[in-house]
């Protein structure tokens, strides 16, 4: 793990964010770590996780002129991201959509700079790509290009087929996708941590029969 990538999930588990134990995911499978961006949910926190969604944006390499934050969670995520990258002297612009139109004063659906340029998805995890298909619907249909996605953890599981759902966004939308963190980081992290190895298995095993090809 670079240093960055071992201080998120360090900080992640310091917040309460990354868990261990038996939790039930959203597609309904039965799961030995949990992952909620949402508790995240403090100035300071949020302003430190910024900072991560910066360097792991920096170190990715992927050009982009702006950020967009896909309601909800995404709204914050790219502000923050946005801040952090302004302080480390990249002032980038960002804007992010209504779920619903708003049809008096401006109106429209997207708040903040117009959509232009290559545009980074900035949002926590990756499911079932939804947020990224409807976003990606959005930017284009501004004459603006999607650049990439930038989550918090790739948990590496399949999708809807044999790929894991970071790559199925890839070839769908041909664009990149990059992570602060990814199920082998979390698991370096585990097998490291004399406290936290007893979960290493129950990982291992949930990798194997959920993880992708």
């Amino acid at each position: 793990m670079t240093d960055f990538r071992q201080a998120f999930l360090q900080f992640a588990l310091a917040r309460d964010v990354l868990r261990f134990g038996d939790f039930v995911t959203k597609a309904g499978r039965r799961t030995p770590y949990f992952f909620n961006a949402g508790l995240f949910n403090d100035g300071a926190s949020l302003r430190r996780l910024g900072e991560f969604y910066a360097e792991a944006l920096i170190a990715s390499g992927i050009g982009c002129d702006q950020l967009f934050g896909p309601a909800y969670k995404g709204i914050t995520l790219a502000a923050a991201t946005a801040i952090a990258l302004a302080a480390s002297g990249h002032n980038l612009p960002f804007s992010f959509n209504r779920k619903e139109a708003k049809d008096h004063g401006e109106g429209g659906s997207i708040v903040g700079a117009a959509l232009a340029g290559r545009v980074m998805i900035v949002d926590d995890v990756i499911t079932a790509g939804t947020s990224v298909r409807e976003s990606v619907t959005a930017i284009r249909s501004h004459g603006a290009t999607p650049a990439g996605v930038l989550i918090a953890l790739d948990r590496m599981e399949r999708g809807s087929g044999t790929l894991s759902a970071v790559k199925e966004v890839e070839a769908e939308f041909g664009i990149p996708v990059a992570a602060i963190a990814t199920l082998d980081d979390v698991m370096a992290l585990v097998a490291a941590r004399t406290d936290l190895a007893i979960h290493l298995d129950a990982i291992a095993a949930y990798r194997e029969r959920w993880g992708a090809a």
